[in-house]
């Protein structure tokens, strides 16, 4: 579903991604963990075009994405708007519109991107939010939610664009530790239900009982790629073993 190859990415002269490559299954849950500063969010932000890269490509079915080759010009926009189509992404802070309801959060993005009718778009956000626990909550505004139902919400309006892969981006970091289960709950829902996901987490409880494959980020450079008995119990490279150590 989803190959990344040789991505590479510097800030100025320094390299925070350093010829990563991996590939995500269809219906793979793949969750990427790793020390603060090694590149985890930036990873994530490089597969949805958000930040152009330096050296590689990124992948999604037979959609193909190079930058260097391509980062400025229409053509270049094309290729950007025809990715996020296929790439569903879910932040830390939520980013929903604070003036707009939820039902209206979650039917924008497919009338403006997508063309589609109102009252299909309407019907579709219903459904969804529905499917996250928030049909009780169409009318509400972001700012008389929780932060579990933002985040939730949030989920609903990426999958409203009905992207092939979701990826997400530290979702229960800005959560009080009680409203987490609520969020990766959904993920776990979707998982069953065959959605490609990858998420960056320091939720290892549900990296080792949900994922798939475990990919470790350490200093820009994939260490590790395996499953979570291989990646907690026996990993290969030193520097895991040292991160793994603060959560034993």
């Amino acid at each position: 579903m989803l190959t990344i190859d040789n991505l590479t990415k510097y800030y100025r002269k320094v390299r925070v991604l350093d010829r990563v490559g991996f590939t995500v299954g269809a219906s793979e849950l793949a969750v990427i963990i790793g020390p603060s500063g090694s590149g985890k969010s930036t990873l994530l932000r490089c597969l949805n075009g958000l930040e152009p890269f330096d050296v590689g490509e990124v992948r999604v079915g037979d959609f193909k994405l190079s930058f260097g080759a391509q980062t400025t010009g229409s053509k270049a926009g094309d290729s950007l708007r025809q990715l996020r189509r296929e790439v569903g992404m879910v932040f830390q802070s939520f980013n929903l519109f604070p003036h707009l309801t939820l039902l209206d959060n979650v039917q924008l993005a497919p009338r403006v991107a997508r063309g589609m009718a109102a009252a299909e778009a309407g019907d579709l956000a219903r459904q969804l939010l529905a499917k996250v626990g928030l049909s009780e909550r169409l009318d509400y505004f972001p700012l008389q939610l929780s932060g579990g139902e933002q985040q939730r919400a949030a989920i609903a309006r990426a999958l409203a664009m009905r992207p092939r892969v979701m990826l997400y981006d530290e979702p229960t970091s800005a959560l009080d530790p009680g409203l987490v289960g609520e969020v990766l709950r959904i993920m776990r829902q979707l998982d069953d239900e065959g959605m490609t996901q990858i998420v960056v987490t320091h939720e290892m409880k549900f990296a080792r009982e949900a994922a798939d494959r475990i990919l470790v980020l350490i200093d820009g450079q994939l260490v590790e790629d395996g499953s979570p008995e291989e990646v907690f119990n026996s990993p290969r490279d030193p520097r895991t073993w040292d991160y793994l150590r603060r959560w034993r």
